[in-house]
């Protein structure tokens, strides 16, 4: 299945949140709240079909949690609107929309969380340029290469 992906992404979800488990109930769900501009700018470079690693953050153990796939092209997330909505932003209007969303669909839990610790014992075959592993890189979407997927893929 990989073969026919465009592009390959890691998208972070706190457990308490939102988790891997969540979103195997779910099957597809929508990934709202998003409030980064670089992360917003990346969700509307994916495409259908695009690969994505779940990962689990601010828990006890960090790390990657399973596969999902891009079910949706970007569009405006609704809790940019909605005044009781943490995610609410006063700026943002229908007409112009700021914040973006697209839709994940459930692939498959990994047998393990892929602790970020273990990532990071092979900075060296992912790449200096491999944010989740950068020195204060904190977005919630971030690109991966196809390598850098099947190393990470790898690790489970």
């Amino acid at each position: 299945m990989t073969s026919t992906r465009k592009h390959y992404w890691l998208m972070k979800s706190e457990p308490d949140a939102f988790s891997i488990d969540d979103l195997q109930r779910a099957g597809t769900e929508p990934w709202t709240g998003v409030r980064n501009y670089q992360a917003r700018n990346y969700m509307r470079q994916m495409q259908v079909g695009d690969g994505v690693l779940i990962y689990h953050s601010s828990c006890e153990v960090p790390g990657m949690a399973g596969t999902a796939t891009v079910a949706c092209a970007a569009y405006p997330d609704p809790t940019q609107f909605d005044r009781k909505s943490d995610y609410f932003d006063p700026k943002s209007t229908q007409e112009e929309p700021r914040w973006q969303m697209i839709d994940v669909t459930f692939e498959r839990k990994f047998k393990r969380v892929v602790p970020l610790e273990e990532i990071k014992q092979h900075a060296a075959k992912l790449g200096e340029e491999f944010a989740l592993i950068r020195r204060g890189s904190r977005l919630s979407v971030l690109p991966v290469t196809a390598a850098q997927w099947k190393i990470l893929l790898s690790l489970e």
